[in-house]
């Protein structure tokens, strides 16, 4: 009986995985799809589309099909909690999409690993929190791999590359608002969709009819293929608001170290699909770059799954504050596959 759970455990955490990644890489890639082959350079409405696709589809799953009970928050918490974390989601989103506009999804990818640094240098710098010096040493074979990785790309776009730079700290601000704002209410993945896709898309319809509206009329008027256009372009945001199931479903079925390594795997699975669609070059000491990148997020993990049972086994008294040991959120935080 016993084997029999073990083994059900196993096949459950696997399709987790899989389902996990065939969502993620789907939408990265049709979001590339649509930038560069679709011509729909318009990386503001296409958050906005995403974000109108999870609004309602989080609407329907709570109150019409009724598959999760609502968390029910009061509208002022609504607006001092939830409303800023939503802002920063949204300059999350938009500045991925702007980079997958200019550079590969392979180097937007690798950047984007470059998270667990910036939410290091972060939490440091503005929260005053100490790390142990373990957590330090590990993430430099991130910074390392990404130095060379940039260094050595053949397709470096230098906006491309500030603004998947730029997302890693807005990711990082996200997670730590997440844990601060949203702290007591624990939220679902749908339910925290439900509340903060609204937002989303309120805060992002304004510049994107200012800044995008004439670009997106023009090529309504040029564009030769304009319904399957669109029908690709909804179903990316079909697809997005899908990806936040399976996070939901894959963090349930998995442990801490499966999950930080599966999304590490889910990078390099990325990049491999997105060379195989796009072709785009990679030169040899790029690969050695992501590669380097890639294994030092799994040693980041590893090193913080250790603290953490280190922290966990031993009391604490006043010569080991607790925030002698903090510890960060996995290098790919539930929230941020997020669109």
């Amino acid at each position: 009986m016993e084997n029999r759970l073990s083994q059900w455990s196993v096949f459950r955490a696997t399709l987790a995985i899989l389902q996990w990644w065939a969502f993620n890489v789907t939408v990265i890639v049709m979001n590339k799809w649509i930038f560069q082959k679709l011509d729909f350079k318009f990386p503001l409405s296409v958050s906005c589309v995403h974000f109108i696709c999870s609004a309602v589809g989080a609407y329907l799953v709570i109150k019409v099909m009724k598959l999760k009970p609502l968390i029910v928050v009061e509208p002022e918490d609504r607006w001092r909690r939830i409303f800023p974390m939503s802002f920063v989601f949204c300059i999350n989103i938009v500045l991925g999409n702007v980079s997958l506009r200019y550079i590969p999804v392979s180097f937007m990818q690798t950047i984007k690993s470059f998270t667990p640094a910036t939410t290091v240098v972060l939490q440091w710098l503005v929260w005053r929190k100490h790390f142990d010096w373990r957590i330090w040493t590990s993430l430099m074979p991130i910074v390392g791999g990404i130095l060379l990785t940039s260094v050595t790309e053949l397709s470096f776009n230098i906006y491309g590359f500030c603004a998947a730079l730029f997302g890693c700290l807005a990711t990082s601000t996200k997670t730590i608002l997440a844990e601060s704002l949203l702290h007591g209410f624990n939220f679902d993945s749908i339910n925290t969709v439900y509340y903060m896709a609204p937002f989303a898309t309120m805060i992002m319809a304004v510049p994107a009819l200012v800044l995008e509206g004439t670009g997106v009329m023009d090529w309504f008027n040029n564009h030769s293929a304009v319904g399957s256009s669109l029908i690709i372009i909804f179903s990316s945001g079909l697809l997005a608001f899908c990806l936040n199931f399976s996070i939901f479903y894959v963090i349930h079925s998995t442990t801490a170290v499966t999950f930080n390594v599966a999304g590490n795997l889910k990078v390099a699975v990325a990049v491999l699909v997105s060379w195989s669609i796009f072709r785009n070059p990679i030169s040899s000491m790029n690969a050695v770059g992501c590669g380097v990148t890639l294994v030092g997020c799994t040693f980041y993990g590893y090193v913080r799954q250790k603290l953490s049972q280190q922290s966990s086994a031993t009391p604490r008294s006043p010569r080991t504050p607790r925030n002698q040991l903090e510890l960060l959120p996995l290098v790919n935080d539930k929230a941020d596959d997020k669109v």
